[in-house]
Order: C-alpha cells, then structure tokens, then sequence
C-alpha cells in the first residue's frame, strides 16, 4: 500500500513538472508573438503559427465590432505600430499536444496609450514545438 502511495505521488510530481515545461513554452510562445508583432517582423510572427484550414483571429472590440483575419494574412506587419506589452493571468488546459490559453494583455503604443484584451490562444504542438492555430482575442475599455 505504501510502495502504491509512493507511484502515485511520483506520477503526480512528473506530471506537474511535464505540466509546468509545457506551460513555461506556451508563454515563451506568446510573448514571442506579441514581441514580433510589434517589431513588424513577420517572418518571426508568422514562425508562431502553424496555419491550418480551421486557423482564424477573431477580435471583437470595445464598440462592439467584430473582426474576423484569416492567418494567412498575419505575414502582414505593414501597419503595426511599435509599442510594447504586459500579459498576466495565464490559465491553461493542456492535452498532449493541443492546448488552450487565456491570459490578459495590456498594450502600451508610442505615446503611452493602453489597449486592454482577453485572449484565448488554441495552440499544437507539432514537431516538438508549440504553435499558435487560432486566437480569440477580445478588447475593452478600463
């Protein structure tokens, strides 16, 4: 009985560190994301995602807009503005090798003003790396 104990707590611990491995990549994953965006480098933009036939951004806005952007146009940094971010309150579901996150982002422009967002990223790991898919990203006003 206690050698079972003992299997089960060392599968609890593996999986919490595995869990947290995962977890610690998802967020290097996002804040890459994030950092070339604002860079307006698209080809490290566009190396975040994996884009499948379901990939989508969707982005609904304080006055109620709703904006759908197929991922094959992410390459397109043309119009981003430099500027930088702050994401917190991550939350995860992670299932072998697809995953979901939600987290809050604050983004700061050029000239101090803040964009607020909710965002759930859909994310696979393919080849042994994590890959965003699609994005729901929701903005709102403080």
């Amino acid at each position: 009985m206690k050698a079972l104990f003992i299997l089960g707590l060392s599968l609890c611990s593996f999986h919490a560190f595995s869990q947290n491995k995962e977890e610690a990549a998802i967020i290097k994953l996002l804040v890459k994301e994030s950092t070339t965006w604002r860079a307006g480098d698209g080809k490290g933009h566009v190396s975040c995602w994996a884009i499948k036939p379901y990939s989508r951004v969707f982005i609904s806005t304080p006055s109620g807009e709703f904006i759908v952007i197929p991922a094959a146009k992410l390459s397109d940094t043309t119009n981003v503005g430099s500027g930088t971010f702050e994401n917190s309150n991550y939350n995860f579901s992670i299932h072998g090798d697809n995953a979901w996150v939600s987290h809050d982002e604050v983004s700061i422009d050029l000239k101090g003003n803040k964009t607020y967002s909710h965002e759930i990223k859909m994310v696979e790991k393919i080849k042994g790396e994590w890959k965003i898919v699609a994005v729901s990203m929701h903005l709102f006003k403080k």
